[in-house]
């Protein structure tokens, strides 16, 4: 039997079953939960930076995109939900991974999934480009934004600051970073209802809009519908991360009933309000024809200023660099935890160091210095060779969705051979999906092979030229795949294994007193 650690009053925290001792600060509540797999999505961040490439390639219908990602991230979402009830730990995806499957499917998933992570952080913290000079030109540190690279090197600049202050903050603690994430995700909401609300009132055309291709793929191989499944990467980009709600289960206050419940809410609230943005800013554009729309310098913050009037599209560019900032802070979060978890395995090279929780803050402070370094010095990459970083960050995404395969599929076996969902999760009143479990498994499996296929298809309209950019999903992640298994392979299987700074105490009963001369005479 092993023992858990009873200070902080959560006696059911699944830690237990992997034999880990409680060593991070568990403090986390509610809506701290709810605004991790929130601020991840992040609603203003990932519609604003990518509906220029969705409505540029298909239209105003590319928004049918939006409720068919939904549905079958949903799928995943439900699955990832009654893991979160049985092993809401760090390092989710890579955990569950290794318990339904096996070691190396585990270590594979959390590897693409860590290295996915870092390259997300340097691709979100770039958005400040597209904004902050908006703002302010002042925020164009270098040259005007005309030269060759005057654009890619401010970014850079500005990206670095960013990931500096994700990096601090994370340091410092979890409750630093739950207060300001929260904060920033109270903003992020009110502003985004605001806008949604705000495009509503001012719209020109009906619905409509959205049931006509408007020319949109004539002439291309596929005709619309290879234009929509291009297009569908948009929204493919945006709505995924929900998982870190769990992720910091280590530190929420009763995580196996808050977890799931954040993963849902995270998910509903990313696909209601953002698709009430995205609907009413189409209805509400000036002119749907303004080239700018479907261009990187305009996209969606370009309806936003046409359509807002006085400062007021100035405060709401404002509440869109709060939500990359919250958005940065909780990629950044969880790829630390998904570091630590993978860490205290032995599963990293420097395992011990990487797994080190700071006695006074009660966090992984390592972890935090070392992804912050990487991701900046990614960000280089962004200065000479701009398109090779939008490849690196594409299949980035890819990469997370083959992790959440490595999820889902085992979970399906598990299920088609009776032995999911465990008999305690209904026994306890924690979240489950009974009867439905195996036909949401089932779409969340197909759903995630056909999404993974589509965004890895080797298209120059969206990974360009050379070769092996066009099917860089494949060069890519065979690479870092194989350069990690080499890795796991010849050192990392040989001594992989929970750490002892890490295991829970074994509690042995107490040995029995020899008998004394008087119970003997008895």
């Amino acid at each position: 039997m092993t023992s858990t650690d009873n200070t902080t009053g959560d006696h059911d925290s699944g830690l237990e079953d992997f034999g880990y001792k409680e060593s991070l600060d568990r403090s986390i509540g509610k809506f701290a939960s709810f605004a991790a797999g929130v601020s991840y999505i992040s609603i203003l961040t990932g519609t604003f930076q990518l509906f220029y490439f969705g409505f540029g390639t298909a239209g105003p219908a590319y928004l049918w995109s939006w409720p068919l990602v939904f549905v079958g991230q949903l799928a995943v979402a439900l699955c990832f939900m009654e893991l979160a009830a049985k092993y809401p730990i760090a390092g989710s995806v890579y955990n569950w991974a290794k318990t339904l499957g096996s070691r190396i499917v585990g270590w594979s998933a959390g590897w693409l999934m860590l290295t996915a992570s870092i390259v997300t952080l340097s691709a979100v913290v770039l958005a400040l480009q597209l904004n902050l000079p908006r703002l302010w030109s002042g925020f164009q540190i270098v040259g005007d934004g005309t030269g060759e690279h005057d654009f890619a090197t401010n970014a850079v600049i500005l990206g670095t600051v960013m990931i500096g202050f994700t990096t601090v903050v994370n340091a410092l603690g979890v409750r630093l970073m739950a207060m300001i994430n929260s904060a920033g995700v109270f903003i992020e909401i009110i502003a985004a209802v605001l806008i949604a609300i705000i495009l509503a009132a001012n719209m020109t055309r009906g619905p409509q809009v959205f049931f006509s291709t408007h020319g949109y793929g004539a002439g291309e191989s596929g005709g619309y519908l290879g234009a929509f499944l291009v297009a569908t990467l948009a929204s493919g980009y945006v709505m995924y991360g929900f998982d870190t709600a769990s992720s910091l289960g280590e530190e929420t206050v009763e995580p196996r009933r808050t977890a799931p419940k954040a993963i849902f809410r995270a998910i509903l609230a990313s696909f209601v309000i953002g698709g009430a943005i995205l609907v009413f800013a189409v209805m509400a554009a000036p002119d749907l024809d303004d080239p700018k729309i479907g261009a990187s310098d305009g996209s969606l913050q370009y309806i936003v200023e046409q359509v807002m009037w006085g400062p007021l599209g100035t405060i709401f560019l404002v509440c869109i660099v709060i939500a990359v900032t919250v958005c940065s802070l909780a990629v950044h979060t969880a790829a630390i935890r998904l570091t630590f978890a993978m860490a205290r395995d032995n599963a990293l090279p420097f395992g011990e160091r990487l797994a080190r929780v700071h006695p006074r803050t009660r966090t992984p402070v390592v972890p935090a210095v070392t992804i912050g370094v990487v991701a900046a010095l990614i960000l280089v990459v962004n200065i000479g060779q701009p398109h090779i970083f939008t490849v690196l960050t594409s299949i980035a995404i890819i990469m997370i969705y083959l992790a959440y395969l490595m999820v889902t599929g085992p979970m399906l076996k598990k299920r088609l051979r009776g032995e999911w969902p465990p008999r305690d999760l209904k026994e306890g009143g924690y979240f489950t999906m009974g009867r439905w479990g195996l036909p949401v498994n089932i779409v969340a499996l197909v759903w995630g092979i056909g999404m993974a296929l589509n965004l890895a298809w080797p298209r120059e309209a969206v990974y360009g030229e050379p070769w092996y950019n066009t099917w860089g999903a494949f060069v890519y992640i065979g690479v870092i795949l194989g350069f990690g298994l080499l890795w796991y392979l010849t050192t990392g299987r040989h001594h992989i294994g929970t750490l002892t700074s890490h295991c829970a105490a074994v509690v042995t009963p107490a040995p029995e007193s020899e008998p004394n001369d008087k119970e003997l005479a008895r």
